[in-house]
Formats: C-alpha cells, structure tokens, sequence
C-alpha cells in the first residue's frame, strides 16, 4: 500500500516548488499517498489560525510530512508557522545536510557537513515581554533534557552515517550557565561514543572558521538560535538556501522542508528552484526507509545540476521550475531504461 504523507504547499512559491518535488518523486515509484493540506499566511483570514487543526491532525495521523516555505511577519502578526509546528509535534531535531553539488561552482570544495539544531528551546520559546516601555526581555531556556535529547541524535547520527567527529558549537564564554549546561550535556553523552572525535568551538569563531575551511568540518550540534544562524550560513557555501534540503525530526512524527522563502517576488511566475524541497523528498523517503528510490532522485538531481543544460534563475540560467522538474524526470526514466536494458541482455558464457 502507498504510505501516506501529509503535502503542506505554503505560501509564495510554496505550490510551485512542492508540485515540482512531488511529481519527480512519483516519477522515481516511491509510492505516497499524498493527503494535502494548507498553513501559512494565506489561510490565516480563512481559518484564523496560521495552522488549522486538520493540518496538524493529518501529521500527527501519519507521522511524516513534507512542507513548502512558509512566510512570517517580522516583527509583527502570527507566531511563526514553523516554530507551532516543531513545538506541538516535539519535532526535537533539526537537520541539515550541507555538501558541494556537482555543477554548483563555489569558492569551496569538498564541504560535508550536518548542522544538527536543537529545535524546540532556547531564545525560540518565545518567552518574552515588556519590562517597562522601551525595554523588552527574551529568555533564553535551556534544559537539561532537551540538550541531551539532541546530543544523543548527533552522536547517533554520526555513528549511523560513519561520520568521525562532532562539534558542539556554544558561547558559554558569556552564557556560562545556559551554554554552559549544553555542553555539560554534550559531553556526557560523548563518553558513550569513544570511537567519535568530540570537540566544541566558540559560535563566532565557527562562522570564521567555516567561511575560511569548511571542509574541516563533520557534524555540528548547537541550541537553538545559533543553529538557525549557522545552517544558512553553512547553505551559502555550496550554493544558496535553494539547493539545501532540511528535516525536523521527533519521536513519533517528522516533517522535511525547505528552509527559504516564500518568495512573494517571485512567486506565480514559474522561475522558483525547486531543488531544496526535492532533497527534502529525499531526506523523507530514507526516513521512511525507500533508500533505493532516494538515492535514483539524488543522483537525478546531480546528474541534471552536473550537465548544467537545465538551471533556474537563481543558478544563471533560464530553466523554468516546470522545466527543471522535467530535466530530472527523464533523467529518471533514462537511468531506469538503462538499468533494465543491462538486465535484459544476456550473459555470454
């Protein structure tokens, strides 16, 4: 049976982007039921909520999602659909891949990292408010239990994933409980994972050292507000917030998204990169266990971006977002054609 998967498609460039991801994962056989739902900013006026009710009963029914950009009023208006969504779903784990792609040319090589975020604490509790007028107090909650949780994921990750160091990233410098108490954390549960370098660095000398020499770099676990920081960061080193693909992770549901903008600039007008919400699909399907069908779309993607016929606007080139599905398509259908041809002809004794 198909397995169902909740499509969130978001705001601005949100359908554009989701519609091409979704039919080139269909194109590859991974098998979903697609149940649609909406959030963002344009459903706010329809149901008075940024995320309705059904939308987060379907995740929580079928455990797994995959979402569109979202866009969020700074400064003002609803609190951010992305933040209610990882705190009512305990969706604990932030993670995003960052690695060189064939055909993106960038002042770095050989970048492969993971930025593992904790997602649920920190600054982004949104506990914050008017201490007299023209003062204004945020706190900054760090646990005990919530920075554990996320050590033991990156560790557990890198362990899975054969990775051979992980780095905690910090600034209790100045910070020396809250901060302090994470590292605490993170190196407790390193003793349990001798054959894993453990090492920690000071946040801003990791935004130094990861625009000088990324590719020292394995896996990066950090709280809150530095992760949201330092995985754009991280993003822009092997191309753009358009080509990396991100998952948040809980115990007992997931939802895969991109991290960009809803694009209202742009939107409606078919030139959007679709490629973050694609890898997004990618990082889902092994989630769920499809790992052969995850791996033909990666390597469509990077055979498509490699030959460089078929690029969006964002890349230099004049690919539609239509187009650029279409390009990853075929190159799927060749791959298979080529794959069933090789198991056609015969053996020659």
């Amino acid at each position: 049976m198909p397995t169902p998967v909740t499509l969130i498609p978001g705001d601005g460039i949100g359908p554009e982007v989701t519609e091409a991801a979704r039919r080139v994962l269909d194109a590859a056989g991974a098998d979903l039921e697609w149940h649609v739902h909406e959030a963002g900013g344009d459903v706010i006026e329809k149901y008075g909520l940024v995320i309705p009710p059904s939308t987060l009963y379907s995740i929580e029914k079928n455990k797994i999602a995959l979402k569109g950009p979202i866009g969020t009023p700074i400064g003002k208006g609803f609190k951010s659909a992305n933040v209610q969504l990882r705190q009512a779903l305990d969706l604990y784990a932030n993670v995003r891949p960052v690695h060189s792609l064939p055909g993106v040319h960038t002042r770095f090589e050989n970048v492969n990292l993971i930025v593992i975020r904790e997602n649920t604490e920190g600054l982004y509790s949104g506990i914050e408010h008017v201490v007299v007028p023209g003062v204004v107090e945020s706190l900054k909650i760090i646990t005990e239990k919530a920075s554990t949780r996320i050590a033991r994921y990156a560790f557990e990750m890198a362990r899975r994933e054969g990775r051979k160091r992980v780095t905690a990233v910090h600034k209790a410098n100045i910070m020396k409980l809250s901060d302090g108490l994470f590292l605490e954390c993170c190196r407790k549960v390193s003793q349990g994972y001798p054959e894993i370098k453990y090492d920690e660095v000071i946040v801003d000398a990791m935004s130094m050292h990861l625009v000088q020499r990324p590719e020292q770099f394995d896996v990066l676990v950090m709280e809150n507000l530095y992760g949201d920081i330092l995985s754009d960061l991280a993003s822009g080193l092997v191309g753009g917030l358009g080509l990396t693909g991100s998952g948040n992770i809980g115990e007992h549901a997931a939802v895969f998204e991109a991290v960009h903008g809803s694009a209202p600039d742009i939107a409606g007008k078919g030139v959007a990169n679709p490629t973050a919400v694609m890898l997004s699909g990618v990082m889902m399907l092994r989630h769920l266990g499809k790992l052969d069908v995850a791996d033909r779309i990666e390597q469509a993607v990077y055979a498509v971006l490699g030959a460089g016929e078929y690029r969006t606007r964002d890349l230099g080139g004049t690919a539609s977002t239509v187009a650029y599905a279409d390009a990853i398509i075929a190159q799927l259908e060749q791959t298979q054609a080529t794959s069933q041809a090789l198991t056609q002809t015969p053996v020659e004794a």
